[in-house]
Parts: C-alpha cells; structure tokens; sequence
C-alpha cells in the first residue's frame, strides 16, 4: 500500500483528495490546524500551523513515527483576504504568505527526507494571472511566489517529480471571504481531485492547468 501526505486536509480541496485517495486504496497521513475538522476518515490525522517552524517540524516527526516513507506529497494548505495594500495591516500580509507561500516551503523542506526516491510532489496553486484584482495583493503574489518555488524545486529534486496545480475556480469556503461572485463553470471540490489523482497516476510533472 502506497502512503500520502495531505496538508490542508480539512479544507474542501484537501479533504476532497483526502476521500479520493482513501477510496483508491492508499494509506493517507491528514495533516490540519485543527485535526478535529478533518473529514474523511479512516485517515491517520496530524497537527501543524504551517505558520509556525517548530510546529511543522512536529508534525513531520509524527509521520515518521507513523510510516516509513511517503510516495506522494499534496499541498492543499490556502488563505485568501481581499484588502487593498493601502490598508492592509503587515500581519494579513504575513498570513497569506505563510498559508500560500511560507508555510510550502516550510512544509516540503521537513518532509523532504520521509519521502522516498521518486515520490511525488504537489501543491495547489491558482491561475496567478486572473487575480491581479484590487485586493488580492497578498494571495497573488503568494501564489506568484509557489509557482516559482516549484519549478526550482521540480529542477532540484529529480527524479522526484513535482507538479503546480493552476485551477480554475473551486467551490470552496474561500469564496466567502471575497467579494467576488463564484463564475460560472467552477469546478467542485471532488472534480478536482479527481483530475488530480488522473494527473499523478499519469507522471505528470511540472505545470497543470485545469
């Protein structure tokens, strides 16, 4: 049986790989702020604030009690705000930055020796250019930012294969923390994962646009 790693397990990206991993057999390690959200089980369930160093480095140490190696490694963490620069306060600003950017660097760099020779590694990002929009500041440059930690790190680490998930819009929670309207023909949750786990059985590597 092959071992996942899912951070941001309890938000509706995170837990819709987590059902879709479950479902196809794998072992899947849940990783969350808040483990009591996660949803669904059986899962092995794990705590981290992706915010905090000590607290990341935890959490890895807790999967390697709990597996020997990971064969693929999801990062579903995300934070949204919509605040103008003007008046956004430099703790908003870090905290977009820590679920989105900060907190992915954070997380692969104490994951990277549980992981085995040719795992796969994937986080999500989004369609960076459609979001330049007054407000969003602080997740587009995020989101900027973990596209290019990725392509360095894909170049880093072969044979290991990483992939950069640019979605379209997803039925998520965080549409309720933007004044936008969610466009038509959003993907659902489930959809998502679904391409996703297609993606990884595939090889992919590098850029995936959905």
């Amino acid at each position: 049986m092959k071992t996942a790693m899912v951070w941001g397990a309890s938000g509706g990206i995170g837990s819709a790989l987590v059902q879709r991993l479950v479902d196809e057999g794998w072992a899947v390690l849940s990783v969350a702020r808040d483990p009591g959200t996660v949803t669904p089980l059986p899962s092995e369930v794990i705590e981290a604030d992706v915010a905090d160093p000590r607290s990341v480095r935890q959490a890895v140490a807790r999967a390697g009690e709990l597996v020997q190696e990971v064969d693929l490694w999801i990062y579903a963490v995300g934070d949204i705000t919509s605040v103008k620069a003007e008046d956004m306060s430099p703790e908003d600003w870090e905290r977009i930055l820590a679920a989105n950017l900060t907190g992915a660097y954070l997380a692969i760099h104490y994951s990277l020796p549980l992981l085995t020779a040719e795992a796969h590694m994937v986080f999500l990002g989004a369609v960076s250019e459609r979001l330049r929009l007054p407000g969003l500041a602080a997740y587009a440059s995020a989101k900027a930012g973990l596209e290019a930690f990725a392509e360095v790190l894909r170049k880093e680490q072969r044979p290991r294969r990483v992939t950069l998930v640019r979605p379209k819009a997803v039925q998520t929670p965080l549409w309720g923390k933007v004044p936008f309207s969610l466009p038509p023909g959003a993907m659902s949750p489930q959809d998502l994962a679904e391409r996703v786990l297609q993606a990884i059985q595939d090889g992919h590597s590098g850029v995936l646009n959905l």
